[in-house]
């Protein structure tokens, strides 16, 4: 406890997504107090095309009560 998962496009290198889990690690860590063994991090790509009915409409616009940060564009 907690996993996080990001959905982002693909495109992003390894280096990126390694560099993206560890600042969300240490975030984890200093905010909620968990230790880092108990953080886990996950990438997942999804294409462009996909991105709307797979993230936008289910994740997004269909569960506004769990976002804590919205976007910035209008579905």
């Amino acid at each position: 406890m907690p996993h996080v998962i990001v959905k982002i496009w693909p495109g992003k290198t390894e280096a990126q997504k390694q560099e993206l889990a560890e600042a969300i690690t240490k975030n984890v860590m200093e905010i909620l107090g968990n230790s880092e063994a108990s953080v886990s991090v996950a990438v997942e790509e999804v294409d462009s095309e996909r991105w709307r009915e797979e993230v936008c409409l289910p994740e997004i616009a269909g569960q506004p009560d769990r976002l804590y940060k919205k976007p910035g564009y209008t579905m």
